[in-house]
């Protein structure tokens, strides 16, 4: 049976209804502030229909049209919350934002860290990314959030003093 409309939905449903892995959700909610969803005990994450609608269109931004976290960030300051749950719910449109609101292109790479690699910063890498399809550096962009969520589990991990095998 489905449930209504204006049910919560538990973390492993979004994720299923977003075709993102959980993980990528938890991820989120540490860039977006606006991810707020209900926690229950032990953690269980209940997402309402508000919540569903602003990931889907934070999903859509990031991976249907491209943009960077940090672009995202911006439209949800500029724009406001509701004006990315419009897109999520298919009301609203990229094209009536701002043309200085970024994309991700040729020029940038959002790094793990939160950080960018910009062309002038980093020529050598240029070239790579000229390379890429949109589809591409989204699906780099994807792999590096994963691999930020890794390193972000295993420091939770660590115990208190204990180094990164990388330090």
């Amino acid at each position: 049976m489905d449930k209504s409309p204006d049910a919560f939905r538990t973390i492993s449903e979004v994720a299923e209804d977003l075709d993102v892995p959980q993980h990528v959700l938890r991820f989120w909610e540490t860039r977006f502030n606006h991810i707020k969803p209900l926690k229950r005990g032990g953690g269980r994450r209940y997402y309402r229909p508000d919540d569903v609608d602003l990931l889907k269109g934070i999903r859509h931004l990031l991976y249907g049209e491209g943009y960077t976290i940090k672009g995202v960030q911006r439209i949800l300051k500029e724009e406001g919350v509701r004006f990315v749950q419009g897109i999520g719910r298919g009301e609203q449109s990229v094209t009536t934002l701002h043309p200085e609101v970024e994309q991700a292109g040729v020029e940038e790479l959002e790094l793990p860290d939160g950080s960018h690699l910009y062309e002038e910063e980093a020529p050598a890498c240029v070239p790579l990314l000229q390379g890429l399809s949109p589809d591409a550096r989204r699906g780099l962009q994807a792999v590096l959030d994963e691999l930020y969520e890794c390193d972000r589990v295993l420091a939770s991990l660590k115990g208190p003093g204990e180094a990164s095998p990388g330090e």
